[in-house]
């Protein structure tokens, strides 16, 4: 095992240093990574992004598009041949048909790479030419993201943390008597291990199903062709202070430790550790509606999410010898379109504040976070209505389950993010003062005109953030 990790590590550096060169005398590489929590919009996003990047009629808040320093964009064949490409038109022509529907999520790590042509700007715009810029573009669930924090965590003390969350969810129950009957230290056989991890498994799901996104394994929930075998069929037990060789706790904790080394290990070291912009998309409106305690974990997972980055400035010296850092991480809180615009402030000050305190650290470590509230793909129209006497801020669009045309006032989100956070702490099951709701609309049919991409709600600005100063 030493040996085998000091050989990769050693190629790995010296493939490191050849596409550092590479990309710093020649045509520079932004590796950009997109991820979010389930039902967050990352397919819709990267769809919406590289439209919007081929044609940019759309993007003032993009400087480089607004100056018209870009000459050109086109898709090229992705760098890396063993990873899926991201399935672009078929998801464009979805949303885009006569008949819009919103594409597939995302259940697997898949890339796309998008080239642009820029021109310089400043003292370079008269001594240089154009040069290309790539644009890779890694899509990857965000519950593989949670696993990363796995790495840092024994068997012993991922379960206890499990079963302690569990302990506070009245769904919970089931699994924690099934996993407090289980003899740790007797002889187990393989229809016993099934039986915990698809009952844990289905506590997963429920989880999720209340809106919480503290979840792992994550690939418990996105199993892939993966499904069933021994490094997805684990659960968390009681701790053990001396557990049996031959026991069922030092099997979980076997099949664990595999699902670290050959999951987790291998997800970090080929594709993650190579990102140096990120954007982690949050559905905060259906964590709203779920109430305070999907609020709080929501909070907590964030934290966590931050921490798996490997924060720093990407310098040419700092690139050859510790590889790649994350530079710029953008927090984005989707569904935008789902308010009006006069609360787009405050839902940009509640996604702020549910980071500030990861986001702080960064700061510290030399990377720049941002939040901002945006809607990669624009669904709604807004208006104002009359009713009981109040004017209602409104927005209007096609309802996901009856295909019917519907004016929908979701309420008014708090002036003060506080005011929802310090609910979520203390551990209400219920907002005190309001309900939130939300509603499920389905894509608009779009009518574009030449050189324009899908309608979009700060998509510009988001990219500005991401990709502005490398152009």
């Amino acid at each position: 095992m030493v040996i085998s990790t000091l050989a990769d590590t050693v190629t790995r550096g010296v493939e490191n240093v050849g596409d550092t060169l590479s990309e710093t005398f020649f045509e520079p590489v932004i590796r950009l990574g997109v991820t979010g929590l389930s039902r967050a919009g990352k397919t819709v996003f990267i769809t919406s992004l590289v439209a919007n990047l081929l044609d940019r009629g759309r993007m003032p808040g993009l400087l480089a598009a607004s100056e018209g320093r870009i000459s050109a964009a086109f898709l090229q064949p992705q760098p890396d041949d063993t990873v899926p490409r991201f399935d672009y038109e078929s998801h464009l022509a979805a949303l885009t048909g006569p008949e819009p529907v919103w594409p597939s999520g995302t259940r697997a790590i898949s890339e796309l790479r998008l080239s642009l042509r820029v021109r310089p700007s400043g003292l370079l715009a008269g001594l240089t030419g154009p040069r290309t810029v790539h644009l890779d573009i890694v899509d990857y669930p965000g519950e593989w993201l949670l696993d990363l924090a796995l790495l840092d965590k024994s068997y012993g003390e991922w379960s206890e943390s499990v079963l302690s969350a569990l302990a506070t969810r009245e769904d919970g129950a089931g699994y924690l008597a099934q996993a407090r009957a289980a003899e740790a230290n007797a002889s187990w056989d393989e229809p016993q291990i099934k039986a915990l991890a698809a009952r844990y498994t289905e506590t997963l799901h429920a989880g999720r199903a209340l809106g919480l996104s503290g979840l792992s394994p994550g690939r418990f929930l996105l199993p892939g062709d993966m499904a069933g075998s021994p490094a997805l069929t684990f659960a968390p037990l009681p701790p053990e202070e001396r557990p049996a060789r031959r026991g069922l706790w030092r099997e979980m904790e076997r099949r664990y430790l595999a699902y670290k080394r050959g999951i987790v290990t291998p997800f970090f070291r080929d594709h993650f550790s190579r990102i140096d912009r990120q954007i982690v998309l949050v559905d905060a409106l259906e964590a709203i509606h779920a109430g305070p305690r999907a609020m709080a974990d929501l909070q907590t997972t964030m934290t966590e999410v931050l921490q798996a980055f490997r924060p720093g400035a990407n310098s040419f010296l700092s690139r050859l010898l510790m590889g790649r850092r994350v530079e710029k991480i953008l927090f984005a809180a989707t569904k935008a379109d789902h308010l009006h615009h006069s609360q787009h402030g405050r839902l940009t000050a509640i996604i702020e504040e549910l980071t500030r305190k990861a986001r702080s650290r960064a700061d510290f470590a030399g990377v720049e976070t941002a939040g901002m509230a945006i809607a990669a793909l624009r669904a709604t129209v807004e208006e104002r209505r009359e009713h009981g006497g109040e004017t209602l801020d409104c927005v209007r669009g096609t309802l996901l389950d009856t295909g019917k045309q519907a004016a929908f006032y979701p309420g008014e989100l708090p002036e003060s993010p506080q005011r929802l956070l310090s609910a979520a702490q203390s551990g209400a099951e219920h907002w005190l003062d309001a309900d939130y709701e939300i509603m499920k609309f389905a894509p608009a049919p779009l009518h574009l005109k030449p050189g324009e991409g899908p309608p979009h709600i700060r998509l510009d600005r988001a990219a500005q953030f991401l990709l502005g100063d490398r152009l």
